[in-house]
């Protein structure tokens, strides 16, 4: 077991060949068929999984990584900058864009993509649970925006990833905090607009 457990490689692996597994034993002991129903909730799990991963990134950042920065001492914080926070934006910002895209595409399968990011407006207003998961969506889409074309560009100077002066390194290190502040900010919100659809109103 030992042997499993300390390759994480491996365990992801045997991890989605149990989830496989057990998808797959749904559909063979039920009236399942591999019709858009299955695809929509194979679609459903990356996007959760994929969710799972950026939000709980974000909050790593924001809960954890950045407020203890400044009690690091000043020699043990390279470990942080050239070795950890390089590989946990790499997940971070390709989790969001997975996210994204398996969220757009299961809102294409079910059939509310249009009125879901139009806020209801197509269907003149009448169906709230388009207005209330199109708002969650333009929030991650607003989230994911900010991580690809702010929070990176400026943590790739900040990190010294990407040569700059002392001064532009404070500066985009300041403008990555503030915007991945932002997201967490707005995090809650777009979460409560994506289960809420679900939940109260029965947009999947």
């Amino acid at each position: 077991m030992a042997a499993i457990l300390g390759n994480l490689r491996t365990t992801v692996h045997i991890s989605i060949a149990l989830a496989v597994i057990l998808l797959l034993a749904f559909i063979f002991t039920t009236d399942a068929a591999f019709d858009q129903r299955f695809w929509g909730v194979v679609t459903r799990w990356a996007h959760v999984v994929s969710g799972v991963m950026w939000i709980g990134l974000l909050w790593y950042f924001n809960f954890v990584q950045i407020p203890t920065m400044p009690s690091i001492p000043d020699e043990q914080k390279p470990a942080i900058s050239k070795h950890i926070a390089p590989k946990a934006l790499f997940w971070f910002r390709w989790a969001a864009a997975a996210t994204v895209l398996t969220g757009l595409i299961l809102a294409w399968l079910n059939g509310y993509i249009v009125d879901a990011l139009a806020l209801g407006a197509t269907a003149g207003f009448a169906v709230p649970g388009h207005i209330f998961i199109g708002i969650g969506m333009w929030l991650a889409l607003i989230m994911a925006f900010n991580v690809w074309f702010v929070i990176w560009p400026n943590q790739q100077i900040a990190l010294g990833l990407v040569e700059r002066e002392g001064a532009d390194k404070a500066k985009s290190a300041k403008t990555a905090m503030l915007f991945s502040r932002t997201n967490t900010l707005l995090s809650l919100p777009m979460l409560v607009a994506m289960a809420g659809a679900q939940s109260l109103f029965g947009i999947s």
